[in-house]
């Protein structure tokens, strides 16, 4: 199933599962239905509350403010990418290979799939992120690598706008990056179930490409199932001693190229006017101009 959120036209937000480029709604938004008995399947056996034309529909974010989002950087290729571009040597540490590492993102700066993205205040490097991620079906805790992915609802498209001059002041100091990845997170358009990626299940991920455009010029791109940390394994280690909540977001990081970072300085980074495209085979894609920093 492919599922949406959307704006309604008396103002309120509501999701349903999509049919024949339709959306067939279900009355309430989507974590409230996460959280709901029955969940997604029960939900979607109902008879819609409305009919939306999917092409002319006002789609918000899949979840457009989840409890908690936890970015990782489950890529080995963008890790080593980074590193030759930040100080010119591509090896990774020993320590990103004994677990998966994450940081905490901005729940109050999700944007929709086809928002405008307005460059971070002060920012003077702003980029993308090729990413996916993991929606948490209900809540759980402790859970084991080998069955944690029993726990996703479904998967959607993440970017993550990064301002790459002020994460390089920041990632200086123990804390890692706050501010330079505080401002706009992009979701959508659809949460995907899992069952719908099943025929592309390959090793630790999918056989699905993620690629990124800037002004219709293809930037990079990988493809998931190069993934070091499957999706199990952040799981487990991100609800290790705590309780993940339905709607949490667990993203995987940019997947190898999949950011103008790693490009060592053959591309510039986004300005005002920019579309940007943010696409995952399967999932859809986003869509955004990039506008000037908003006034403070």
């Amino acid at each position: 199933m492919k599922w949406v959120s959307y704006r309604s036209a008396d103002g309120s937000t509501r999701c349903g599962v999509v049919h024949d480029n339709k959306i067939h709604a279900v009355g309430m938004d989507l974590l409230e239905l996460l959280r709901a008995e029955g969940g997604l399947e029960a939900a979607a056996a109902r008879e819609p509350t409305e009919t939306v034309e999917l092409a002319t529909a006002d789609l918000l974010a899949p979840i457009p403010v989840p409890p908690a989002v936890r970015n990782f950087a489950a890529f080995e290729r963008h890790i080593s990418n980074a590193g030759k571009a930040a100080v010119g040597d591509g090896t990774v540490s020993p320590v990103w290979y004994e677990y998966p590492l994450f940081f905490f993102s901005n729940p109050a700066a999700i944007k929709g799939p086809y928002d405008e993205v307005p460059i971070a205040p002060g920012a003077q490097s702003w980029d993308y992120e090729v990413e996916v991620a993991a929606v948490v079906a209900g809540d759980c805790s402790d859970l084991d690598a080998a069955t944690a992915e029993n726990h996703i609802a479904g998967y959607l498209v993440y970017c993550d706008w990064s301002a790459r001059d002020i994460s390089a002041s920041e990632m200086g100091f123990v804390y890692g990056p706050s501010k330079s990845k505080d401002s706009s997170t992009s979701l959508g358009p659809f949460l995907v179930t899992p069952d719908e990626l099943e025929p592309y299940r390959s090793d630790r991920g999918y056989a699905l490409r993620m690629d990124g455009y800037v002004n219709g010029e293809h930037y990079g791109g990988g493809s998931w199932d190069e993934i070091h940390w499957s999706f199990g394994e952040m799981l487990a280690h991100a609800s290790r001693g705590t309780t993940l909540r339905a709607g949490d977001i667990i993203a995987s990081g940019p997947v190898g190229t999949g950011c103008i970072q790693e490009l060592s300085g053959h591309r510039r980074y986004l300005a005002p006017g920019d579309m940007v495209r943010i696409e995952v085979r399967e999932l859809g894609a986003i869509s955004a101009r990039i506008t000037a920093p908003e006034p403070s």
